[in-house]
């Protein structure tokens, strides 16, 4: 096992410059202190690595007032969807220019190894600003033949639709791939023409500040890309009630997500709410294991098991289940755990203390209701917010670790036969953001594919995302798509014209 602290002293100069001291919020054209300032922490060892603003109400009324203004009156309204493009590009170039400082941020905030963040918050995000800044000039309306029977005869209209940005909108994002998030809200916000206002996570701030200012250096105006640092709240709360806002783009737990919804119902704000899930992975008796075992183990253990579409139930026919158990088991021994900064270590610690006793608890539960645990279970003894890599054997779907998200490393085993029906064990569930069937049979994948009810369905494989594919939930996992086109049509609003050029 390698060392479990951080070597601070081989971070790069990039990240130096970032981390130990008050980092200041970006709004407008200013860099925006207060008196009062949140500790970052690293979950490695607890220490205090950075601080930001306690952002207030009286934050976020001047972030949306500089927002409104580039929207409204500022070069961003004017200018055209080609110069958009052209920022976008080259914010993906500044993002890619500082990446090694970004992941080593990253790494050092959120406790994830520097391959996921750089993987995460470094290569995709820039992937998706390209993607999206290519949207900018390919949004486009329709034109129509229109001709309703009530007018009389004689008169043409020239009839077609636009669409238009929506307005300023409001970003609040979780820490688990805190980069990514921001940028996943920023991109399609800027290639549609809209202005964003942008709430981090207070445990995992650091990187989305520099993305602010990285925007203003690649030549974005300033009040385009505001970041306004706090507590959920106070700066969520004012966000999601601002008259201001026009949008709210909201990703983190479904018990948030419902809080939002009825805010923003109340001024019919336009929501986008990507939230929690409990994803099944289904191995069929006829799946091909060499794959199938490194994949689940993948899809539960990736990202330490907090990611919203983790596969965290694993359903195995009876056939095949001790030889997958076991596979898994002994892919989650292999399991390096380290300090986020090590090159050795293939998993560190949880994003805080609190995290790590939530899903200790959730292990505790797991064995009282009589699951066993094969693989993991317990924190190390050591500083950190560690937790083993957890496999648990003969859950039952009524169990809390079945029933509820965890949001950590901590997978839930369930045996099924030829009698069962694999769908009614999938869509068990108040979510439906992920869901995986690993099998041989393109029939019974494609009669899965088109049963089970989730957003996102892989097949041999799980939670594979790419900036063009729409990415969003059904059931209690959300409203709405984050990527793709569906991300850029949702910053939008739809006008129709009709001209009347009778002569």
């Amino acid at each position: 096992m390698p060392a479990l602290s951080n070597e601070y002293d081989n971070l790069s100069q990039g990240a130096k410059d970032i981390l130990f001291k008050p980092q200041d919020m970006v709004i407008g054209s200013e860099r925006v202190g207060d008196d009062v300032y949140i500790d970052v922490l690293d979950p490695t060892n607890g220490t205090a690595v950075a601080s930001i603003p306690e952002g207030t109400r009286q934050h976020v009324d001047k972030a949306v007032a500089a927002a409104v203004d580039a929207f409204e009156n500022g070069p961003w309204s004017t200018m055209r969807a080609g110069e958009r493009e052209k920022l976008i590009i080259k914010l993906a170039e500044l993002v890619e220019r500082d990446g090694q400082a970004l992941s080593e941020v990253e790494a050092v905030e959120s406790g994830r190894t520097l391959m996921n963040t750089k993987a995460f918050d470094v290569d995709f995000p820039a992937d998706c600003l390209r993607y999206m800044a290519g949207w900018a000039t390919k949004i486009s309306g329709k034109t129509l033949p229109v001709g309703p029977a009530y007018l009389p005869p004689g008169i043409d209209l020239f009839a077609y639709t636009l669409r238009e940005p929506v307005g300023v909108v409001a970003g609040i994002i979780p820490w688990n791939v805190p980069l990514c998030q921001a940028v996943w809200k920023i991109a399609p916000a800027l290639a549609t023409g809209c202005t964003i206002v942008l709430k981090p996570s207070e445990l995992t701030p650091l990187t989305a500040l520099r993305l602010g200012e990285l925007a203003l250096d690649a030549g974005i105006p300033p009040g385009v890309v505001n970041i306004v640092t706090g507590y959920g709240s106070e700066v969520g709360a004012a966000l999601v009630e601002h008259p201001g806002i026009s949008k709210i783009s909201f990703t983190g737990s479904t018990s948030v997500g419902r809080q939002i919804s009825a805010a923003a119902s109340e001024s019919f704000k336009k929501i986008t709410l990507e939230l929690g899930g409990k994803s099944p992975m289904i191995v069929m008796k006829d799946a091909n294991l060499e794959n199938a075992i490194p994949a689940v183990a993948l899809g539960i253990f990736a990202n330490h098991g907090q990611n919203c579409c983790a596969g965290s139930r694993l359903f195995i026919h009876d056939d095949v289940y001790e030889q997958v158990v076991e596979g898994v088991i002994n892919e989650a021994d292999n399991i390096v755990l380290g300090a986020s900064l090590d090159p050795e270590a293939h998993m560190g610690p949880l994003v805080s203390m609190a995290q790590q006793a939530r899903v200790l608890e959730y292990i505790d539960s797991g064995k009282s209701e009589g699951a066993e645990v094969v693989a993991g279970g317990e924190a190390l003894d050591h500083p950190g917010a560690y937790v083993k890599p957890t496999v648990l054997m003969n859950a039952r779907p009524d169990m809390r670790i079945v029933r509820e998200e965890i949001f950590g490393p901590v997978l839930a085993t369930m045996r099924f036969n030829d009698n069962d029906d694999i769908l009614a064990l999938a869509n068990d569930t108040e979510y439906g953001l992920g869901a995986s069937i690993y099998t041989e049979n393109l029939t019974t994948a494609h009669q899965f594919v088109r049963g089970v009810k989730a957003g996102n369905v892989w097949v041999n494989i799980h939670g594979i995302l790419d900036a063009a594919l729409p990415f969003g939930g059904m059931k209690n996992s959300g409203h709405g798509h984050e990527l793709g086109d569906a991300a850029i049509l949702s910053h939008t609003s739809s006008k129709s014209a009709v001209v009347n050029v009778t002569q």
